[in-house]
């Protein structure tokens, strides 16, 4: 008589711990909640340089009575929305055309290499010689770190498309034409999305060296001022609010990625 042995399969889920069951939201609510318990405490230790919350609070809450917050809010977000959108409707186009031509890429990817090397707040003084001290050198500089940012993750997403998808579309007879719009612009699109989310974080961090150039308001342009002046709670309140807004919309885009492209396989 044989003996007979039984082999026990895993189960994930039971052999998952209790961290693993508690809900996304929930650490994070509970992850703000640890890092501003340890404002407080550090705050109230008096420490040079960091204000306690309560102070950020009624400096925000003065800015809002004044109608400070709300404009400079309007201000920086038109300028990092249209500085962004700019800049990921041309890297687009253009990191489409590079990964799918070869001689695109041979004459546009030294030139693009070179640029990102440059950083935005260089080009305050050439912006300003060619556009004046309007909002438009204020856009351009955020236009060029959006464009430069995402060109490069929309472009690898076209090059990497997985060759075998392209050589059995040519052997049912598909065109080029249609072999880039139905295999290799489907398979970017999760880098497209990427891209539009690395040129969004791109545009929020250059907003302060944007609004250098001659801005009356803006939550970059408040910093700059209280600076001059060691107006801590005012800079702590700016950087939050623009953290806070950053991490805002690439939620919306994380949101809006799972719902137009969630037919693609995740990894």
């Amino acid at each position: 008589m044989s003996d007979e042995r039984t082999t026990d399969i895993p189960d994930p889920e039971k052999d998952a711990s209790w961290l693993d069951k508690v809900p996304s939201w929930a650490l994070n609510v509970l992850s703000a909640s640890v890092a501003l318990l340890l404002w407080v405490v550090i705050g109230a230790m008096g420490i040079k340089g960091i204000p306690s919350p309560f102070q950020v609070i009624s400096t925000g809450v003065e800015a809002v009575k004044s109608g400070v917050l709300i404009g400079d809010i309007v201000a920086s977000l038109q300028r990092v929305l249209t500085g962004m959108i700019l800049g990921v409707l041309c890297a687009i186009p253009v990191a489409f055309a590079m990964g799918w031509y070869r001689v695109a890429r041979a004459v546009m990817e030294p030139w693009i290499q070179f640029l990102r090397t440059v950083p935005p707040i260089a080009l305050i003084p050439l912006v300003v010689v060619l556009f004046g001290i309007g909002e438009i050198p204020k856009i351009m500089i955020i236009f060029f770190a959006a464009f430069l940012t995402s060109i490069i993750s929309i472009y690898q997403g076209v090059v990497d498309t997985d060759r075998t998808l392209i050589n059995a579309a040519r052997v049912l007879g598909a065109s080029d034409k249609d072999v880039f719009l139905r295999v290799v612009v489907p398979a970017a699109m999760p880098f497209v999305f990427v891209g539009i989310r690395i040129a969004l974080a791109a545009s929020w961090s250059t907003l302060v060296a944007s609004e250098l150039v001659a801005a009356q308001k803006g939550l970059g342009y408040r910093m700059q001022i209280a600076g001059l002046y060691f107006d801590l709670p005012t800079i702590y309140l700016n950087i939050i609010v623009i953290g806070l807004f950053g991490f805002i919309m690439d939620r919306i885009l994380l949101r809006s990625e799972g719902r137009l492209i969630g037919w693609q396989e995740r990894k």
